[in-house]
């Protein structure tokens, strides 16, 4: 059962609203007690890595391209970093509409841009930053009669707070704090509608403090200046000017949250952690939070005993390279039973 199915109640759909399936949401709520404990908190990870394109875009990207559906068109068009892409790519296929992307060149990790391809995507590598692929795509969406399903889209947002459902119904209450990385921002804010929905329902009490990490190369909402050359190893968040800042803005104050920023080696060192200490590998982007609730407790701003989760947005697999430039290579041996034994005993 997919989010429109299972959430049907909760989303805007008509009968005349195709009932689109990848078998997405439903993701794992992992308890990660080995990191909590290094914090001083009780700790879960959001595996959105676990979604059927690898992130957590198929959420909301399921919603807006049945809605596209709905109201006749016959194309989609996105710009990406690269997790947009892929998720549009695999529900176009599915629907057996054209897809057409626009990603920023020689700025996109080589397993989402393979999956674009596969999915049969039209992928176009715009000389530029993301922001500015952005531009492009909304005005040919605007001029070739296309759906333009990045944030922009009001539905990818809506399906996009299914996750804060699933984490209140799994918990049985919302967390204390929730914590995601931010680049076009409109993650945040859609939890953020999620939770206060969930609470409008009398199905939890209270909502949770939203606290949004940048990476420090490109984090306009933690400097409140203009990024436009943004640059991080993240590329999932090197996003210089959101487009859901206001609203993300809104979320942050309205649950008393903050953004703050991490540096690239605090995001690497926090994807090591998260795998050799949680046993999940996320990439890079998905990382952010976890640098960033390590941050806050070596400055002593990590109140104790808290219930924090962390949104992991996609599988560390979209980004193998950048993983293997951090960790050692295999260790050859012949194949001979002592040299086994050497190893084993070093």
């Amino acid at each position: 059962m997919g989010v429109i199915d299972r959430f049907s109640a909760l989303l805007p759909l008509t009968a005349a609203t195709p009932r689109l399936c990848l078998g997405e949401g439903s993701t794992p709520l992992v308890a990660l007690p080995r990191l909590g404990e290094r914090l001083g908190i009780e700790l879960w990870g959001k595996l959105e890595g676990c979604n059927p394109s690898g992130s957590f875009k198929d959420r909301g990207m399921v919603l807006a391209v049945a809605k596209a559906l709905e109201e006749g068109c016959r194309g989609l068009i996105c710009a990406s970093t690269g997790n947009t892409s892929a998720s549009a790519a695999a529900y176009a296929a599915a629907a057996g509409v054209r897809c057409f992307v626009l990603l920023p060149a020689g700025h996109v990790a080589l397993g989402k841009l393979a999956q674009a391809l596969m999915y049969g995507a039209v992928v176009i590598a715009a000389r530029g930053n993301f922001d500015r692929a952005l531009e492009l795509a909304r005005r040919a969406a605007d001029e070739r009669g296309l759906a333009i399903v990045n944030s922009v889209n009001k539905y990818r947002l809506i399906g996009q707070r299914s996750a804060a459902w699933e984490i209140c119904e799994a918990l049985g209450r919302a967390p204390d704090w929730h914590a995601l990385p931010v680049g076009n921002a409109g993650n945040i804010s859609a939890y953020w509608a999620g939770y206060e929905e969930f609470r409008g329902l009398g199905r939890i009490s209270k909502s949770p403090r939203m606290m949004g990490f940048q990476a420090e190369g490109a984090a306009p909402l933690v400097t409140g200046l203009p990024c436009p050359e943004p640059e991080t190893v993240a590329t999932a968040i090197r996003i210089g000017s959101p487009v859901s800042a206001g609203l993300a803005r809104a979320a942050v104050s309205e649950s008393e949250g903050e953004f703050n920023s991490v540096t690239d080696g605090e995001i690497l060192e926090a994807q090591r952690l998260l795998a050799s200490v949680g046993g999940v590998f996320a990439e890079p982007a998905s990382c952010a939070p976890l640098a960033g609730l390590c941050k806050l407790k070596k400055q002593g701003r990590l109140p104790e005993g808290i219930l924090a989760v962390m949104t992991l947005t996609g599988n560390g697999l979209k980004d193998p390279d950048t993983a293997m430039s951090q960790v050692g290579r295999p260790i050859e041996i012949d194949d001979d039973l002592e040299d086994l034994f050497r190893v084993l005993e070093q």
